[in-house]
């Protein structure tokens, strides 16, 4: 038997173990193969992070991770698993990349994290995943404490607890939690002051975006599913013009947008935030049905975006917003003339896009002067010119100057274009994708696309293997005309010597080739 001595380290080693191995370093939970199943059972709701020490993405959301952590403490704890050493719990939940965020409800997966990954997307990501599917309401000031909110509401008022569209609204809620707020009440006379005399449902927009353009509260009482009811919301929730965030920029993607972005500041000077959106409102509204949507945006949380993507500087702008258009195929316009006060100037802007006037704004690089390479140089401004030229076979890479796939590219990709250079149907292009603005239905680097003569509105991503003989293959296959394959510097050679004395040749120097 073992001496109380011996027992009394033995314990307070495990002791010590189990708790390095709950206990992170600051507010993220550290769990493992074996303190996973029950530490996070005990949890109603917790967010996982699994990840790999030596992974570069990872890394970089670890700070915000912690941030979100220490934020939400007490609310919805969050934790991470070393999948270099947890490979049992790891394999378990299919974790195949990094890092991989998985929501868990009393120790059960319940569905991924498809949230922002910043500090504060995660914190308001995660306080809508805590406490029940639906909040319950008793009182009008539960009501109102509800809807007085920074997001919009989801209200349902239901006859008792036994209604059917109750339970078909709760289990809606349960789809559709992790993307917005939900509450229900069974006292019938909260929805009256609302305009609400039977079952249904209330979409309360949030109470700083209220404004005379538009209703900030509407009604839906038709027969309730999770279809019809997410179909509701989402085709209502944003009204005329929302207010365009980090975390919710991608719910309004895949519409034609202008956005003015300016000091906007809803915490400190709501006032202030609403004189320039009202006055996109009230010119808005006068072109609702040509199929445009709204939004105002706080500049500084894209100006990254604005310098990258339209040019704009960080002094640019002054006082006034500086407004762009971005339409789902990825054209863009920047409204040049002053925003002023009246809202005329938006005004003769929105005439003259709809009118089709407008120039689009695209980034490119110049032209270059000289362009007699085997590669052809293709910047925005000459992609239509080059890459779309319906008499040609293209065959383009999107690269970066950094990218190490690009560079290792390189010499076979010259070489390529080195032995179809004297085929007059075949063009062999580069484009820097980080100076220039891709077309839509084009990926971004590194990736190769050929676009056929006579197809030029279906390029074809080339999948194959990177090498000379593999590229050629695939254009004898591909292209509209069999190529010709002969070589470049007998090709140029013949260029350079038509025309000149034999007494008066020199030897050919690589840059005579580069030029002509």
């Amino acid at each position: 038997m073992a001496s109380l001595g011996s027992v009394i380290p033995a314990f307070t080693l495990s002791f010590l173990i189990f708790c390095g191995a709950v206990v992170a370093k600051g507010d993220v939970l550290e769990l493992g193969d074996a303190d996973f199943d029950y530490l996070a059972a005990e949890h109603e709701t917790m967010l996982v992070k699994f990840y790999a020490p030596w992974c570069g993405h990872c890394k970089k959301l670890a700070p915000d991770f912690e941030a979100a952590a220490t934020r939400l403490k007490g609310t919805v704890p969050l934790a991470k698993v070393d999948c270099t050493v947890s490979t049992e719990i790891c394999g378990r939940f299919g974790v195949t990349g990094y890092p991989t965020l998985k929501i868990f409800r009393n120790g059960q997966d319940s569905s991924s994290y498809d949230g922002p990954r910043s500090a504060d997307g995660i914190v308001n990501y995660m306080k809508k995943q805590a406490g029940p599917n639906s909040v319950t309401l008793h009182s009008e000031a539960d009501l109102e404490s509800f809807i007085d909110h920074f997001d919009a509401s989801v209200v349902g008022f239901f006859s008792g607890p036994d209604s059917g569209q109750l339970a078909e609204f709760l289990k809606s809620a349960s789809a559709m939690r992790e993307h917005f707020r939900f509450a229900h009440t069974t006292h019938m006379a909260l929805g009256l002051e609302h305009g609400l005399d039977t079952e249904g449902v209330l979409l309360v927009r949030p109470p700083r975006l209220n404004s005379k353009f538009e209703e900030s509260v509407l009604r839906f009482t038709d027969a309730i599913t999770t279809n019809t009811l997410r179909r509701f919301i989402r085709d209502n929730i944003f009204g005329m013009c929302p207010h365009l965030t980090i975390e919710n920029r991608d719910k309004l993607k895949g519409r034609d947008l202008l956005t003015a972005y300016y000091d906007l500041d809803y915490l400190r000077n709501p006032k202030g935030s609403n004189y320039w959106r009202n006055r996109v409102m009230k010119v808005g509204s006068q072109f609702a049905s040509q199929g445009l949507s709204f939004a105002v945006a706080n500049r500084k949380d894209f100006l990254d975006e604005l310098e990258e993507e339209f040019g704009l500087g960080a002094s640019d702008g002054g006082d006034v917003p500086f407004v762009t258009i971005r339409t789902r195929q990825g054209f863009k316009y920047t409204m040049r003339e002053e925003f002023t006060r009246d809202g005329k100037s938006l005004e003769r802007f929105l005439q003259d896009y709809f009118a089709g006037r407008l120039k689009r704004y695209i980034k490119s690089e110049p032209i270059p002067e000289k362009n007699k390479g085997p590669v052809k140089v293709v910047v925005a401004e000459s992609f239509e010119e080059i890459v779309n030229d319906p008499e040609k076979d293209v065959l383009i890479e999107f690269y970066a100057p950094w990218c190490g796939h690009c560079k290792s590219l390189e010499p076979k990709y010259k070489e390529l274009a080195e032995q179809l250079y004297s085929d007059p149907n075949i063009v062999i292009a580069k484009m820097d994708a980080t100076a220039n603005d891709v077309p839509q239905g084009f990926d971004v680097f590194p990736t190769i696309y050929f676009s056929r003569a006579g197809k030029k509105d279906q390029p074809l991503r080339y999948e194959g293997a990177r090498e000379v003989k593999d590229f050629i293959k695939f254009l004898k296959r591909e292209a509209s005309h069999v190529p010709v394959i002969s070589g470049v510097r007998e090709e140029l050679k013949k260029l350079f010597l038509r025309g000149k004395k034999k007494e008066d040749c020199h030897p050919l120097k690589s840059s005579d080739l580069d030029d002509r």
